[in-house]
């Protein structure tokens, strides 16, 4: 399974924005991008002064966000678009559905892990149930009325406990309901356009693929 494994904060200073790879720690002064608001590399401090960019770029740039939100390489991030594009609707509405409905990112958006990175982790060692049945595809498509449980003990227990504490003024989709007691959630309905708060504009995105 493949993943990005360099440090995240190198990230942020690419996109010029916190895209909150970390968890609490984005909150904090030692977050990166709040010390070098510049991107990383030798000529990370000049590369964007009196830099403007192509109608391209523009669309790279926020194709790369998108990937680095969610946590998805190049090729899984193609696939995504492809079937999107197979799919009745509006393509780039499609796309960012199926991303929110990654099981790591409803683990995420629950409240029981502080960043997506961590919900992947969660779902990898064999935390996250699906409907009773145990899932470790952190790329599994949840369903409207599917229940996402975590079971765990001991200090994975008091991990989530405190992930819930900190995660406790977090906004919550509408499409989830989340019971912190029993460390469970319901789909109640699929992700759409008003619950994805973050600031995409999926569109660049479709004019990137289709050229």
């Amino acid at each position: 399974m493949a993943r990005y494994t360099r440090p995240d904060c190198r990230l942020c200073r690419r996109e010029g924005m916190k895209l909150f790879l970390k968890g609490t720690r984005c909150h904090t002064e030692k977050c990166a991008i709040a010390k070098r608001a510049y991107a990383p590399g030798q000529h990370g401090p000049t590369s964007r002064k009196g830099h403007k960019l192509s109608n391209y770029g523009i669309q790279l740039r926020e194709k790369q966000k998108v990937k680095r939100i969610y946590g998805v390489l190049e090729k899984q991030f193609r696939r995504y678009f492809e079937t999107a594009s197979r799919t009745k609707g509006v393509t780039g509405k499609i796309l960012m559905q199926l991303l929110e409905r990654r099981l790591d990112n409803a683990v995420f958006q629950a409240g029981f892990a502080l960043s997506r990175d961590q919900a992947r982790q969660m779902v990898s060692h064999g935390w996250v149930y699906v409907n009773q049945h145990r899932v470790t595809v952190p790329s599994y498509l949840i369903k409207s009325n599917d229940t996402i449980e975590l079971k765990v003990k001991d200090k994975g227990l008091e991990l989530l406990r405190q992930n819930l504490k900190l995660s406790a003024d977090r906004t919550r989709p509408g499409w989830l309901e989340t019971n912190a007691e029993n460390c469970s959630a319901r789909i109640s309905k699929l992700p759409e356009g008003k619950d994805i708060t973050l600031p995409i504009q999926e569109q660049l995105i479709v004019e990137l693929y289709s050229k």
